[in-house]
C-alpha cells in the first residue's frame, strides 16, 4: 500500500482496495475498487478496474456491490455517485446491476485516454442501494397503507440516549434510530417494545418502565407511520448489539448529529429539551 492511500484510509477519506484471487498456492491482483468521499456534500465516487483476463465473471459487480453496500450502511453518506464512459455499456451495466441509475451525461477527464470523453453519469442513493425490504402493511382503501412502530428512548444513570444505527442489508440501513420495532397483530406498542428490546438488545423491560412520551406521524412514498416514543429508565441486562446494529451512547445535546431517519427527526428537539 503507497503511502498517499494508506494516509488516505488513515483520515477516512478514501477506500482504495485490491481485488485479489488465487491460481492454485499464488494469490494474483485482480483488479482495484475505490471509494473516494467528500464529507461536506455527503457523498461518495465510486470507481473500479478489473484486468481483462477476468471480464465477464462477474468479479467488478461482486467487488464494487459489495464496498458501496458496506459504505451506505456505515459511512456518513446519503448518496453514491460514478461515472462510466459511453463507450463502455459493460461498465455501467455493472452499476446498474448494483443499484445505481442513470442520472444524465457529461463530459469528464481521463488519465488513461489522455483527455476529456463523454461520460454517463450515475447516482444511488439509499433506497436505490438497500430497496423496500420490509414488509409494508396492506393499503386502506383510498389511501396509503398504515404501519405502526413502537420506539424506546433508554436512558442510562448519566443521562445519556441508546441509538442503534440499522445495519447493511436493511431498508435506510446507515441511518441512527431509537430501538424498537413494528407491532405484530393484536400486539400492544409496550409488549412489541418489551419484545423487540429482548430480541435487538438482549435486556429485559416491564411495562411499567415504559412512559409514553411522544408520537411520530410522518408519510414516506409508499406508506404512512406512526411511531408512539417511549422512554425508559430502568431494565435487567446489559444492551448488546444481537442483530448486526451499532450501538451509541448519546448526550442529549449531541443528538441531533446523528443522521435519523425522517420519522424520528422531529422527536429529538422534544427529547433533548425534556432531558
Amino acid at each position: 500500500m503507497c503511502s498517499a492511500t494508506a494516509r488516505e484510509l488513515a483520515d477516512g477519506t478514501a477506500y482504495q482496495l485490491a481485488i485479489t484471487g488465487h491460481e492454485g498456492a499464488d494469490e494474483v491482483l485482480v483488479g482495484v475498487v475505490g471509494l473516494r468521499l467528500d464529507a461536506k456534500a455527503r457523498t461518495g465516487r465510486i470507481g473500479y478496474w478489473v484486468g481483462r483476463r477476468f471480464w465477464g465473471h462477474g468479479v467488478a459487480a461482486e467487488a464494487a456491490g459489495r464496498l458501496v453496500r458496506w459504505a451506505m450502511a456505515n459511512l456518513a453518506i446519503d448518496r453514491l455517485i460514478a461515472e462510466v464512459a459511453t463507450d463502455n455499456p459493460a461498465s455501467a451495466a455493472v452499476l446498474r446491476r448494483i443499484g445505481l441509475r442513470q442520472v444524465g451525461e457529461a463530459v469528464g477527464e481521463f488519465r488513461s485516454r489522455g483527455g476529456q470523453h463523454p461520460v454517463w453519469q450515475f447516482l444511488a442513493t439509499r433506497d436505490d442501494i438497500f430497496g423496500h425490504t420490509e414488509v409494508e402493511p396492506p393499503a386502506a382503501p383510498g389511501g396509503k397503507p398504515l404501519l405502526l412502530v413502537a420506539a424506546c428512548a433508554l436512558i442510562d444513570i448519566d443521562g445519556r440516549v441508546l441509538l442503534a444505527r440499522r445495519p447493511e442489508g436493511k431498508k435506510m440501513a446507515g441511518l441512527w434510530e431509537f430501538p424498537g420495532g413494528k407491532l405484530h397483530p393484536g400486539e400492544t406498542p409496550e409488549a412489541a417494545l418489551i419484545r423487540e428490546l429482548r430480541e435487538e438488545l438482549g435486556i429485559d423491560v416491564s411495562t411499567a418502565c415504559l412512559a409514553p412520551f411522544a408520537f411520530a406521524s410522518h408519510p414516506y412514498e409508499r406508506f404512512h407511520l406512526l411511531m408512539p416514543l417511549y422512554l425508559c429508565r430502568r431494565w435487567k441486562g446489559i444492551p448488546r448489539a444481537r442483530e448486526g446494529q451499532t450501538l451509541s451512547w448519546v448526550r442529549p445535546a449531541r443528538l441531533a448529529d446523528y443522521e435519523m431517519p425522517p420519522a424520528d427527526k422531529p422527536l429529538v428537539p422534544l427529547l433533548r429539551e425534556f432531558l
